[in-house]
């Protein structure tokens, strides 16, 4: 299915959310490169394929959705009981403090390009503070769209996650990528 006008539905039914991590410090070998997903979400897409400036998106996520999926690397595999500890450090207090932040959110300000080849410019507010941010994406002519952007941590006050003593810690720079397999018509069913 080729990318026509229309208002669009997103969420989990039809498209992932990602969030991938990598590592640094002298300790880097002993963590994993995560990849979380996030589980519960919702967002709309408005489509003008011959005006993008008139086509827009925006998604909400619930800050306690986020779930590890895959650990990579390391010195020895993740375990379901790691899984549970990553995703509660997550919501705590000095990552994304989800009691006081449910959501994170995306509003996108402009949009250019073409469907094969687009930039989404937008509004996203981690922890109450929004910042701009742009995301890259790309469609392959059947729907399937695909995309990514880079996200600073430190910019939302976020402080990446250390252990021994700071010799491991994320990077603070994280890749947040999704992938919309197919777009729902918003006034179609639910």
């Amino acid at each position: 299915m080729a990318l026509a006008d229309g208002t669009y539905r997103l969420g989990p039914s039809t498209a992932r959310l990602l969030i991938k991590t990598g590592r640094a410090g002298l300790g880097r070998r002993a963590g994993h490169d995560l990849t979380i997903e996030g589980v519960r979400w919702s967002g709309e897409a408005v489509v003008v394929v011959d005006d993008p400036d008139r086509s827009s998106v925006s998604v909400t996520i619930e800050t306690g959705s986020l779930r590890v999926r895959e650990g990579t690397g390391g010195l020895k595999a993740l375990t379901d009981a790691d899984r549970a500890e990553i995703e509660r450090t997550l919501a705590g207090k000095a990552l994304l403090h989800t009691a006081e932040h449910p959501t994170i959110t995306f509003r996108s300000t402009w949009v250019t390009g073409t469907p094969q080849s687009f930039e989404i410019t937008g509004d996203l507010t981690i922890k109450g503070r929004t910042h701009p941010v742009t995301v890259h994406g790309q469609g392959n002519g059947d729907g399937l769209l695909r995309g990514w952007a880079i996200v600073t941590q430190s910019t939302w006050g976020i402080k990446p996650y250390t252990a021994f003593l700071g010799a491991l810690r994320l990077a603070d720079d994280v890749r947040m990528e999704f992938e919309v397999a197919r777009l729902e018509p918003a006034d179609g069913p639910r």
